[in-house]
């Protein structure tokens, strides 16, 4: 009993200071997202979001192949595709649109949105999963909602498209998450193998988009920039926090559950929501 009790405590502490761990490289990750995009002028958040998944897939493999942090788990390559490659795609459609949504609306209400996935992911589960939940859960989500439709009426800087990114964000986080939920409990992965199978297929997905869509604009920033040097300095080392980043969620998925992550993450925004709102970033026109 007494040892039952020691082991409960431990995975409770493991659990918070994950939790305090992705809220940090979260807030950083936006922060420096957010930086770039308005003061290097590089406003290419496809191009961004490849850059992070590059720095991940590197990060992953010097973790496991050269640091032997974790062993590598083999898996077939058809359940690469049919459990890692669904995952991979929508954790590229939350990057990307909350990418765009920096774009065009500040880091505080772009976090106030996020606020939303709590919802979204007890909607889905009850739909698609048909997962059933007390009624005290559903309550608990009008507020939220109540919220979200107060902030957006009355966000001086409301602009539509980037409100509609970061609510369909909000979708693909929650799926995303379910989805990892599934695999880290159901397939006995790790964070980092995670890491590993998911950050080269979402490289994989990004790179052609990138290349078509923002390529030209890429290399005329690299003409026309004044520090070129120190700027990708900057953008790389987002790249290596993204990685952290990315560990980090993983990590607090494996040690909670998707409902428990998405709450966390309405925590957070409450806790940072002073520091974000003092650095003073206004959406790029």
């Amino acid at each position: 009993m007494e040892q039952g009790r020691q082991a409960g405590g431990l995975g409770n502490l493991r659990a918070l200071l994950a939790i305090l761990q992705w809220w940090g490289f979260n807030v950083t990750v936006i922060i420096i997202n957010k930086w770039i995009f308005q003061k290097l002028d590089f406003k290419f958040p496809l191009t961004v979001s490849c850059v992070h998944f590059i720095c991940s897939s590197i990060g992953a493999y010097i973790a496991i192949h050269v640091l032997k942090a974790k062993p590598l788990i083999e898996v077939e390559p058809e359940d690469r595709w049919k459990r890692i490659f669904p995952m991979s795609f929508v954790f590229c459609i939350n990057i990307v649109l909350g990418n765009v949504s920096l774009r065009y609306i500040p880091v505080s209400f772009m976090q106030t949105i996020k606020s939303f996935t709590p919802a979204t992911t007890v909607i889905l589960q009850w739909l698609v999963w048909s997962k059933y939940f007390d009624w005290r859960i559903w309550a608990s989500l009008v507020p939220i909602v109540g919220g979200i439709l107060v902030t957006s009426i009355t966000e001086l800087s409301f602009n539509m498209f980037g409100f509609c990114a970061a609510m369909v964000g909000c979708l693909a986080t929650s799926t995303k998450t379910i989805l990892a939920e599934s695999l880290l409990h159901g397939y006995k992965f790790d964070s980092i193998n995670t890491v590993y199978y998911m950050a080269p297929f979402a490289t994989m997905i990004l790179a052609l988009p990138a290349m078509l869509l923002e390529g030209g604009g890429v290399v005329n920033w690299f003409y026309t920039h004044d520090s070129v040097v120190s700027a990708l300095v900057i953008i790389i080392g987002s790249g290596v926090l993204a990685f952290c980043l990315n560990f980090s969620i993983f990590y607090v998925i494996h040690s909670t559950t998707a409902v428990t992550f998405n709450v966390a993450g309405n925590l957070k925004v409450g806790s940072f929501w002073t520091m974000l709102s003092s650095l003073n970033f206004l959406p790029i026109s």
